[in-house]
């Protein structure tokens, strides 16, 4: 079953718009969703749920229909938002009393446990919780309901490399019964390196890939040589082309190796930041 259903979502601002925004995710997997801050991803992630009005376009999350079944899917999905700051001079033992009334399914011994596990002060005031505590307790929230689906934005943003790691850890852990998923965004590529089996690539509200992780990658090779190397025919086929005093660098599809070693390039597999980085150079 999918728990993202993404048909030819569209939303028109003055400056910018989603264009036919379409991808799905089957339950029990991971998908990032990366591109560049601007590119479209929290737009995508808020107008999925309708906290901004699509333009065009289909959305079904869990089976159920957005905007028909909205409350319902609610029930269903854990979302996480960066930048959400709940009542600043509120405990957490208060906010999440009051979060907790709107789930028809609230776990409380799974959110202790998550309290617990990030080490988080129930007698706290919100705005006294560092940033990533912050995250950490929102995480904590979105999971307590037992949510199907989480949809997160930038989740791990704020964090040390330690915690952002135990979240990874944690994620992981959450989709590995196949009955679950979790919708990703994030710039830091590294922590889906870890843990995602989908890529979902949006550049200027459009998207350009949205297919497993390692066909992503090896989609695409990393190629450097010397100035000399470069030659009218295999130019215009290196992707974010960088030129430097010891030579040049940049990303090509893989579909055209066989350039790169008639060109006597050297050649790596690209991480995904490799490939973000080239792309957003073009």
């Amino acid at each position: 079953m999918n728990l993202i259903e993404i048909n030819g979502l569209c939303k028109n601002f003055e400056s910018f718009q989603l264009k036919n925004v379409s991808f799905s995710l089957e339950e029990g997997y991971i998908m990032g969703f990366i591109g560049r801050n601007g590119a479209g991803k929290s737009t995508t992630l808020k107008t999925m749920l309708n906290l901004m009005k699509n333009d065009g376009g289909e959305v079904k999350l869990c089976g159920l229909s957005i905007p028909k079944d909205e409350l319902e899917i609610k029930n269903q999905v854990g979302y996480v938002f960066g930048g959400v700051d709940f009542y600043p001079e509120a405990k957490i033992s208060r906010i999440t009393n009051v979060t907790k009334s709107f789930y028809h399914e609230w776990d409380d011994v799974r959110y202790k446990e998550l309290c617990e596990r990030f080490e988080i002060d129930q007698n706290k005031k919100f705005k006294q919780l560092s940033a990533g505590m912050k995250v950490k307790y929102s995480v904590a929230v979105a999971m307590s309901h037992n949510p199907k689906l989480l949809i997160l934005d930038e989740p791990t943003s704020g964090l040390d490399p330690a915690a952002r790691d135990d979240l990874v850890l944690l994620f992981q852990e959450f989709v590995e019964d196949g009955a679950h998923s979790i919708l990703f965004s994030t710039h830091i590529t590294s922590d889906l390196e870890k843990c995602a089996d989908y890529i979902t690539y949006i550049k200027q509200g459009q998207i350009l890939a949205s297919t497993d992780r390692d066909s992503f990658r090896e989609s695409y090779i990393s190629v450097a040589g010397k100035k000399d190397q470069l030659t009218p025919d295999v130019e215009p086929k290196i992707i974010g082309l960088h030129t430097h005093q010891l030579g040049f660098e940049g990303l090509m599809k893989t579909e055209d190796k066989a350039l790169a070693e008639k060109g006597g390039f050297e050649m790596a597999s690209p991480t995904l930041e490799d490939i973000m980085i080239h792309i957003e150079r073009r």
